[in-house]
């Protein structure tokens, strides 16, 4: 994370404040570091002053957004106190130290100690550093979780993997294909968290046996696809080189909003009309609509597959066994099913089940953007159920105060996409 001073404001600010909040100090997320969010600083670090947040100050912070610290185990500690003095439960510290013997602490061990909040929040932007964050800290806390990366964006940012579950049945979702649309990234990772905490204490989840859901399907979520371009719309990219890039090709549509007009890779290139799905019916679409060089939104590229980000899906899908994909988008309240006349076994039995959970409505995709999906590519290669969900309502990106909505809409959508295949 960057330096940031008193005076300065945006997502890097909000962070800083959810982090103070988190660790008892609490205070309005307003993303302004003003005297408040100073004196709430200098309050935490001991100090009194608390006007910049450098290096160390972070290195003090980020426990609050990974959601957890780490104890090192001195004589006459136990994990009750241990629980006591982090304001955490044992059951917590137990769960992310299964090797710990209760009943006897090792001096010098190193224990890692949950607190107690929720690690998905429901107020703040989400960017490659947060979801980062975030993906530890569930590892951390559910270390029966497995992670890993599939790859990296054009600026070098991995896109990482969670996988819950270890049963043959293999479903995957997808989210921040588009830049402004990161709103998606929490919705799939507060539903990782809802269920890692219901499988740890062997809770059902809406319903649903977790024991039974874990052993029965392996679920890979991939929360951000284009981290790079999320990083843009919130005004988290410092490399001056990029920024003067992604100016240079907005300039050329001034017709798009910049940057919250953005879509597209670091590069212009979208991410969504890239795969071998009608690549060449999607590039005479969007060339007839005027976007035949880099932009922010719907240039296909060069090629199918030449955007590094939608490379890496490909070959992760390709190098597993998905029976079902849920790709995540925003806006419209709409689920698309349909890639043309491909049909496969159950997807219209499994739209219409999202359809009647969530209250959105099932539509076939509007020819103008109906080819080059990875939605439309899964479809056409494997012919088994792909969807692409449409969140939310209004303009993107659209605000956290959504979030709730959304998120409740579609957590039946997330269950189901395992229990009805």
């Amino acid at each position: 994370m960057r330096n940031i001073y008193i005076g300065d404001v945006g997502v890097a600010v909000q962070y800083l404040q959810l982090a103070l909040s988190r660790a008892g100090y609490p205070l309005r997320i307003n993303g302004q570091f003003d005297r408040t969010t100073c004196q709430a600083l200098g309050a935490f670090l001991g100090d009194g002053v608390g006007c910049y947040v450098d290096r160390k100050a972070w290195s003090q912070l980020l426990p609050y957004l990974k959601g957890y610290t780490i104890h090192i185990v001195t004589a006459g500690d136990t994990l009750w106190g241990i629980a006591e003095t982090y304001d955490t439960q044992v059951s917590a510290i137990l769960t992310a130290n299964p090797s710990v013997d209760v009943m006897n602490l090792q001096i010098g061990t190193r224990l890692y100690v949950p607190f107690s909040f929720a690690l998905v929040d429901e107020s703040v932007p989400y960017t490659s550093k947060l979801t980062a964050y975030i993906l530890e800290g569930l590892q951390v806390r559910y270390p029966f979780l497995v992670s890993g990366c599939i790859g990296k964006s054009v600026m070098g940012k991995e896109v990482c993997y969670l996988q819950l579950g270890k049963g043959d049945i293999q479903v995957s979702y997808n989210a921040c294909f588009h830049a402004n649309e990161w709103i998606t990234t929490p919705v799939l990772l507060k539903f990782a968290e809802e269920y890692a905490r219901a499988y740890a204490k062997g809770a059902r989840l809406y319903g649903e046996d977790t024991e039974m859901l874990y052993n029965t399907y392996s679920l890979y979520l991939v929360p951000m696809v284009n981290p790079d371009g999320a990083d843009l719309v919130n005004g988290m990219i410092r490399n001056e080189d990029y920024i003067e890039q992604a100016k240079d090709i907005a300039s050329d549509y001034p017709f798009i909003p910049y940057p919250s007009g953005w879509k597209a890779n670091i590069n212009g290139t979208d991410l969504n009309l890239q795969f071998p799905a009608g690549w060449e019916n999607a590039r005479e679409i969007k060339f007839a609509q005027g976007f035949t060089s880099p932009a922010p939104r719907d240039y296909v590229g060069e090629a199918p597959l030449s955007a590094v980000e939608s490379a890496n899906m490909y070959h992760f899908t390709i190098s597993h066994d998905f029976r079902l994909i849920l790709a995540y988008h925003t806006q419209g309240e709409v689920i698309y099913w349909k890639y043309l006349d491909y049909e496969p076994e159950k997807s219209r039995q499994i739209a219409e089940y999202f359809a009647k959970v969530s209250g959105y409505t099932i539509e076939e995709t509007p020819y103008a953007s109906g080819y080059a999906g990875y939605k439309d590519w899964f479809i056409e290669h494997y012919d088994r159920p792909g969807y692409t969900i449409e969140a939310g309502l209004g303009e993107n990106p659209l605000d956290m105060s959504q979030f709730t909505k959304i998120y409740d809409d579609n957590k039946l959508i997330l269950l189901g996409g395992m229990t009805q295949i």
